[in-house]
Order: structure tokens, then C-alpha cells, then sequence
């Protein structure tokens, strides 16, 4: 607009009129007040309309303006001592991991909405370095000396016990109390926004695939059990309280190699670490059908890629459950 008016100026004012029009229309597009945001968006909007803004961790549509609050991944205990389990249902997405014992631990992304309450709260891995994305905080309860070396040196921010918005909840013992108000914490986090953490899509993307009505996560110590019902997936042995359990939309099972971490757990045992890079099969159930594949990941930071024999796979904008299930200790078993 302030180009027209500069073209009429040009046309009807005098000599003098020009030159000084020429010297506004120099600072407009040098001033101060000109964000570089501002000057590209015009150039933007002649060429091609604006990529629509989408969640980074569920690809669903962002209504509004991108939040101020930073993006969090809360570790979480998945054994029968955390239940209830509280704040699944505010996640956009979860990765289970295994841990020592063959039993699971939770990192649960949050960033299109941070409830006040989420727990129980507990350590971290080294496995959650190939896991968390940047640009994003972890909420745990510490870590082993080694580990916390390593994920600094990964550059991963973290809050633990002593920080604003870490508590002990009354009520329940230790070290499952620990608590955490994520609304708080997020205003002090890292805002830099994260990159897409899968490649999403639609349903329409998805190749047609075998019917499937339920199916099994085994991960040595913890089978996790699924059912299909109602357009979602129903985690029927869930530790999350009532009405609060995450909801599922696609649940996406990753094939992984497991190491050593290099040290043991206060009772002796192996402690195992997670590679999450390199490639495995991937099985990809949506809308009561699985989809077979791979995925691939280069290096520890890398994207997820998945792919089918006919080319790249798409996972369904939703809510996504991440099993990262061990391909020789683990298994995972489905049924019609």
C-alpha cells in the first residue's frame, strides 16, 4: 500500500515532492520500527499464500498465534507405584522407552497445552538424547552423573528437584511425589519453537493396510496392550488416572537396538540404553489397520524417516503413541 501511494506522489507532486517522498520511502524500508519479520511477510504474501501453522508433535492445525511458553518433554513413571499417572491427557505426544528390569518409562511431549500438575516425575536415560527434540526442556527428577554429562553434552536443558514448579505432592511416597507444574515451568523455558518431530500427514496418505483390532507392546518386564475402539487406541493397562489417559490416535511402534549405558542401577542391575538412529522396521497402526514399513534416523538428533516399499509414510496428524520396542529382546504381536 505504501508503494501505490509513493506511485501517485510521483506522478503529481512537484520536484521537491519527489525527492522528499523518495527520502520517506527510504526510511520505511530502513527505520527502526521495520521488523525483518515485517518485511519479509509482504514479499511472502504476493508470491505464495502462508504455510498454515501446525503443532510440531501432532501436526493438528494451530488455531491462533504459536504459544509464548517453551516446548517440554516430562519424564515419567510407567510401573504400577505411579498410578494414578497425571497430565497424559494435556500431551501432544509419548515415547515409551525401556528401562533397567525390562519395565518402561514415559517421555511425554508438551507444547499446545501445559497443565499445572504432571507426575510422577522421574529420571532420566541416556536413551532420551536420541529421543528429545531440540528446542525443548526435559522435567526430570536427575539422572546417574554419567548420563547428566552426556545429555549436557548434547546440549538438552533440563529442570529437576530445587527449580520453580518442581514439588513433593503430599499423599503419595518416594520417589514417586515428585511433581511438576508445567504451566510454570514453561514460562522460563527455552522458547525456541521444534522442528515437526515425525513427518505427518492424512489418513488418506496411509496405504490401506491389514485390519487389526488390538495388539501388544512387549518389552521384557512390561507389556503394554492396546485396543482399537471408538476411532482411538485404548491403552487397557494404563496407570493414568480416570478420564486423564492420553488420547491416541495412531499408535507407531519402532523397532530399536539396545546397548549398554555403562553403568548399574542402585540394586546392581544392567542399565540399558536405547539407540534410537540408524533403521528397523516400523509398524504403523491407525484407524483399526497397521501399515508395514522402516524408519530411519541419522545420527542420535536426526528426523525420523518412514518409508513403506511404494515410498515415504506419512503418520496421521493426531496424537501419537511412540513404542520403542527392542528388536531382539522385545516383541510386538497384533490380532484381527
Amino acid at each position: 500500500m505504501h508503494a501505490s501511494v509513493r506511485l501517485r506522489a510521483a506522478s503529481l507532486a512537484t520536484a521537491v515532492a519527489l525527492l522528499l517522498a523518495g527520502c520517506s520511502g527510504g526510511d520505511d524500508a530502513t527505520g527502526d520500527n521495520a521488523s525483518p519479520s515485517q518485511e519479509g511477510s509482504g514479499e511472502a504474501s504476493e508470491s505464495a499464500p502462508a504455510e498454515p501453522l501446525t503443532w510440531p508433535f501432532t501436526g493438528l492445525p494451530v488455531k491462533g498465534d504459536l504459544p509464548k511458553n517453551g516446548a517440554l518433554v516430562a519424564k515419567i513413571d510407567n510401573t504400577s507405584s505411579s498410578a494414578p499417572q497425571v497430565g497424559l491427557g494435556s500431551a501432544d505426544l509419548v515415547v515409551e522407552e525401556l528401562v533397567e528390569g525390562g519395565m518402561t518409562r514415559l517421555a511425554v511431549f508438551f507444547y499446545s497445552r501445559l497443565p499445572q500438575e504432571v507426575g510422577p516425575v522421574r529420571s532420566m536415560r541416556a536413551s532420551d538424547i536420541g529421543i528429545v527434540p531440540d528446542g525443548a526442556t526435559v522435567v526430570t527428577s536427575g539422572a546417574a552423573a554419567v548420563t547428566l554429562g552426556r545429555v549436557k553434552g548434547a546440549g538438552i536443558p533440563w529442570v529437576t528437584e530445587g527449580a520453580p514448579g518442581v514439588y513433593r505432592a503430599s499423599g503419595r511416597y518416594a520417589p514417586y511425589n515428585l511433581f511438576a507444574d508445567l504451566a510454570d515451568i514453561g514460562t522460563r523455558a527455552r522458547k525456541t519453537q521444534p522442528k515437526p518431530y515425525l513427518d505427518f500427514g492424512t489418513a488418506d496418505d496411509l496405504p490401506k493396510g491389514a485390519k487389526v483390532t488390538s495388539l501388544e507392546a512387549f518389552f521384557g518386564g512390561h507389556t503394554t496392550s492396546w485396543r482399537f475402539e471408538g476411532g482411538r487406541y485404548v491403552n487397557t493397562n494404563s496407570y493414568a488416572g480416570e478420564g486423564d489417559r492420553f488420547p491416541t490416535d495412531t499408535v507407531l511402534v519402532l523397532r530399536v537396538q539396545v546397548g549398554d549405558a555403562g553403568y548399574r542401577d542402585p540394586s546392581g542391575a544392567f542399565v540399558p540404553e536405547t539407540k534410537f538412529e540408524g533403521k528397523g522396521e516400523a509398524l504403523l497402526f491407525h484407524g483399526g489397520r497397521l501399515v508395514r514399513g522402516t524408519w530411519q534416523k541419522q545420527g542420535l538428533k536426526g528426523p525420523i524417516e518412514l518409508r513403506t516399499r511404494q515410498g515415504e509414510l506419512k503418520v496421521p496428524a493426531g496424537h501419537t503413541w511412540i513404542e520403542l520396542v527392542p528388536a531382539q529382546s522385545g516383541n510386538v504381536t497384533w490380532a484381527k
